[in-house]
């Protein structure tokens, strides 16, 4: 049933729908509350609390625009109890009218602590009679995902007779679980689940439904993860389906390159190199994702793969997220590969004019190993005979973008091999879902003499204590790094940001040799810089957070982190490790502006307390959810609307055999399930 059968829904709405994947009337059923309200009861506002979001009603007592940078029309609310203001920032000069003074209104929304008390900033608001005595509602409402333009009553009013239309049996719902699941489990039916998600009697567990821990959101949580299992299945299963080629055994060039080496593989190392040689030799395209902690090691193991790949005749294309990561891949395979005559390939957005040419060159005739950026991905980049696909800290890039390198290998039925790899350790929830089919190594080992990082929490306060401390550190004969944090950090404002604190520590560290970097910078700049560091030349290195990933200087033992309430985990256990990569006792300080709010402290004593990157990637999980843990918001991937992967663990056990089921006995309602949990997204899995 198209979505203009409904009263109220025109084109031009319908389209603005279309863009949130709804496209039918039955996607509305799917189209799930992201939040309830409570406005079942009205709170006095001198009872309220900074953090709540409650209902209240009050008495105009003044209303006035405010002139200035950003003009605001501010409402002063009195019930008896307290006083309130209330802010808006967009508003309609004909509103102020309808705020004058004496006005009686119910407002809901959340309590913030301002300058001069209480404050709700653009609370919705209802206009009440002299006589107050208007209904307030009597069970939760609903609040539903929308964009520009898309009022919450619209939802309301489009879900309801959507609602209607099942209970009525007009609108087809099909049950695309197994019954014998659903008896197993005693689920119940997907039309009761769905009603009660949309409208929660007045008799709800509201604290259930709140946490998203009721019967029937478990339900549907169940559904959306076994829909993302199979997508993701689906997607891996039709890879394999294809062939590769076969890299046999590469003998001398393997052989010369581990003599070569200054270090000795650790027994992770060695199990994680085997299981990627044993896939490699085989005809069936390798799909095989490598995570450890920071410091790990996987770079090796991808020169290894690489080697095998040149030795047997064909190109490997090797494709970092960022320019510093990609350079530091670039120097590192030359340095290891060049004296055994293969000479690598740079290509990056920045390699423009002749040089572009000549890169796209050598590509085209055969270079055996290219590194780059997402630039690799580009159209005009052509292989001659890609055989292998390494795609480091892939969660940075999307699903689309890993698939369309991967074509530039495809011949035919013939596919280039995939080796992924993370120094963003992948919480093992996170894993069985996001890569489902996918062969997972662990290098779970880290090389021998390394010790683990201390780590501080500081005020700014004490920035004086922490400028001590790294004069101390490098007249020691260590380097240290400041990292620069902005809350939008464009290269621009970043760059200033950076260029300050360099100044600042420049006048307060006498005698100290200060670099700087940041992503304005040119790659030959940025190249000196780092060498200079590298080097000993200079002693603490100032840079923004383009240093997260790919540094490697065994000799920096220090790193101060500014405004660090301002990240996330998994980004300042990155940014930690960058040091303790030598022999030293290496250390973190984490500077914060006070107060800190209550995530921010979770995050800090996590840090505090391990340096465990697993630990830590499930922290993370909980924490933030994993469309920002994998980073696959761009993609569609990962966007849960009911599941949540930390809360509901147990659910996970029983997809992997629910999915084979469907994929082997139904493979109709396995396509099906997908299209309505994922929608646009399935193209991804072949739907």
């Amino acid at each position: 049933m198209a979505l203009t059968d409904l009263h109220g829904v025109g084109p031009k709405l319908a389209d603005k729908m279309k863009a949130l994947g709804v496209s039918q009337v039955t996607d509305l059923l799917f189209h799930l509350p992201s939040r309830y309200e409570d406005r079942t009861r009205i709170h006095p506002i001198g009872s309220c609390r900074p953090g709540q979001r409650v209902l209240i009603e009050g008495r105009v007592e003044h209303s006035t625009i405010v002139r200035g940078r950003r003009s605001m029309l501010v409402v002063i609310l009195f019930d008896g109890t307290g006083r309130i203001t209330l802010r808006f920032f967009h508003f309609r000069v004909y509103q102020k009218q309808q705020l004058a003074q004496g006005t009686q209104l119910r407002c809901f929304g959340e309590i913030r602590a301002g300058f001069k008390g209480l404050e709700m900033v653009h609370p919705s608001y209802s206009h009440l009679s002299r006589y107050g005595d208007e209904a307030i509602a009597d069970r939760l409402t609903p609040v539903y995902p929308t964009a520009e333009g898309l009022g919450q009553k619209n939802w309301i009013k489009m879900t309801d007779q959507a609602l209607a239309l099942m209970r009525r049996g007009e609108l087809e719902l099909e049950e695309l679980l197994p019954a014998t699941l659903l008896g197993q489990l005693k689920l119940l039916p997907l039309a009761d689940a769905l009603d009660y998600i949309h409208r929660p009697p007045p008799n709800a567990d509201v604290a259930a439904l709140v946490l998203r821990d009721h019967p029937t959101q478990k339900r549907l949580a169940l559904e959306e993860l076994l829909a993302h299992n199979l997508s993701m299945q689906k997607l891996h299963r039709l890879q394999r389906v294809l062939k590769a080629p076969t890299m046999r055994p590469g003998g001398a060039l393997e052989i010369d390159f581990m003599e070569r080496l200054p270090f000795r593989l650790t027994g992770a190392q060695q199990r994680v190199a085997k299981e990627i040689c044993h896939d490699l030799e085989h005809s069936k395209p390798m799909l095989r994702l490598v995570h450890g902690d920071v410091g790990s090691g996987k770079t090796v193991i991808a020169a290894l793969a690489a080697l095998r790949t040149s030795g047997n005749g064909y190109q490997t294309a090797v494709s970092a997220p960022t320019e510093l990561l990609a350079e530091q891949h670039f120097r590192v395979f030359s340095e290891w590969l060049e004296p055994l005559g293969i000479k690598p390939v740079w290509l990056s957005g920045k390699v423009t004019g002749k040089r572009r040419t000549e890169a796209l060159q050598r590509i085209n005739q055969g270079a055996e190993v290219v590194i780059g950026t997402h630039a690799l991905m580009q159209k005009g980049v052509e292989f001659s005979r890609l055989g292998l696909v390494i795609v480091d800290e892939q969660h940075r890039f999307g699903v689309d973008q890993r698939m369309d390198l991967l074509k530039k290998g495809s011949r035919g039925d013939q596919q280039a091999h995939q080796l992924i790899m993370t120094a963003t350790p992948i919480p093992r929830t996170l894993a069985m879902t996001a890569y489902a089919g996918m062969d997972v190594s662990v290098i779970d080992e880290l090389p021998p003499g390394r010790k683990p990082v201390t780590t501080v929490v500081m005020s700014n306060e004490r920035r004086g204590e922490v400028i001590q401390r790294v004069a101390n550190a490098c007249a020691d004969g260590q380097q240290a790094y400041w990292v620069c944090t902005l809350i939008e950090e464009s290269d621009v404002i970043a760059a200033e940001a950076a260029e300050d604190v360099a100044r600042d520590l420049g006048s307060a560290l006498h005698g100290l040799n200060i670099g700087l970097i940041h992503g304005r910078l040119k790659p030959a700049d940025k190249q000196r810089v780092m060498d200079e560091f590298k080097t000993g030349q200079i002693h603490l290195l100032v840079a923004t957070t383009v240093i997260e990933v790919g540094v490697d200087v065994p000799n920096a033992s220090l790193m101060i982190i500014e405004n660090s309430e301002r990240l996330g985990l998994a980004q300042l256990h990155q940014l930690r490790g960058r040091v303790g990569r030598g022999y030293k006792q290496a250390s973190c300080v984490l500077m914060y502006n006070p107060p800190l709010g209550d995530l921010a402290k979770q995050r800090m004593e996590i840090m505090r307390q391990t340096a465990d990157g697993f630990v830590i990637a499930e922290k993370d999980l909980q924490l933030r959810g994993p469309g920002e843990v994998l980073g696959t918001r761009q993609t569609g991937m990962l966007l849960f609307r009911v599941a949540d992967l930390a809360r509901d663990a147990d659910l996970l056990k029983m997809i992997p055999a629910v999915a084979d089921t469907l994929l082997t006995q139904h493979p109709e309602q396995a396509d099906k399930l997908i299209r309505r949990w994922i929608g646009d997204a399935s193209r991804f899995a072949g739907v």
